[in-house]
């Protein structure tokens, strides 16, 4: 595993995105691997870790009514105790119930305190719409030692709004788990340093570190400064945990 370090001029809380790459529909070896992640993160005192969109069981949008999780699952028990003895909130993706026959596309954080959450994707787009259901509230605001933390998935990240309106709820840090192409990075990256800009919060993007699902990452999982400027990127594909201290 690679390890991408950098810090902002503020440093006071450690966040990171898990470039993880996702064995398809095996969550038991994707849990594993997530440790990995976790037990390298601690290492670097980091405080906020996040994995890429459906992380858990790769982007199977078909598959995803037969492996839906939710925090207190037997499959995520390893997960939840590496959490708690490493003081670290982790989110992971994965479907999750929506309380009807389509789930949604879910990010579930486990939290040092025993203290778990669910964010689910708010815009859809693409063959999404076949398979899953779109979540009901743009903005999922926590806290973690003081710090505001807005969770986005993937598309949410196009839509301006989704920003705007979790910098408006007071967030400090906008942390989206992804899978996105060459080609979606290009176009995406700019806004998600506009975002860190006209918002002043830090933007951290988590993206697979190899194919899922079909479609080829472009990894470059990467951190922007409040400011606008990219303190950290994976260099490209390949599992990499990116690091930075931010204010």
């Amino acid at each position: 595993m690679d390890i991408a370090r950098a810090a902002s001029k503020s440093i006071a809380f450690t966040i990171a995105a898990a470039q993880s790459t996702s064995v398809p529909l095996d969550v038991a070896a994707n849990v594993q691997n997530h440790l990995r992640f976790v037990e390298a993160a601690a290492k670097h005192g980091v405080q906020w870790l996040v994995f890429p969109e459906l992380s858990l069981t790769g982007y199977e949008l078909a598959a995803m009514p037969s492996l839906v999780l939710h925090p207190q699952h037997t499959l995520l028990a390893p997960l939840r105790e590496a959490a708690r003895r490493t003081g670290m909130a982790i989110t992971v993706g994965a479907p999750v119930d929506s309380g009807s026959a389509l789930p949604f596309i879910g990010a579930i954080t486990l939290g040092p305190d025993g203290r778990h959450a669910v964010y689910a994707k708010h815009h859809l787009h693409g063959s999404e719409t076949q398979f899953a259901t779109a979540g009901f509230l743009p903005v999922h605001l926590q806290t973690l030692n003081g710090h505001q933390i807005a969770s986005a998935i993937c598309a949410d990240t196009n839509h301006p709004s989704h920003a705007a309106k979790a910098a408006q709820a007071g967030a400090r840090v906008y942390a989206a788990g992804i899978l996105t192409s060459a080609t979606g990075y290009a176009a995406e990256a700019p806004l998600w340093a506009r975002y860190a800009r006209e918002h002043a919060m830090t933007v951290l993007i988590a993206n697979h570190g190899g194919p899922s699902g079909g479609y080829v990452s472009a990894g470059r999982s990467g951190i922007w400064d409040s400011d606008g400027s990219l303190l950290v990127a994976a260099p490209g594909t390949g599992d990499c945990l990116v690091v930075a201290q931010t204010a």
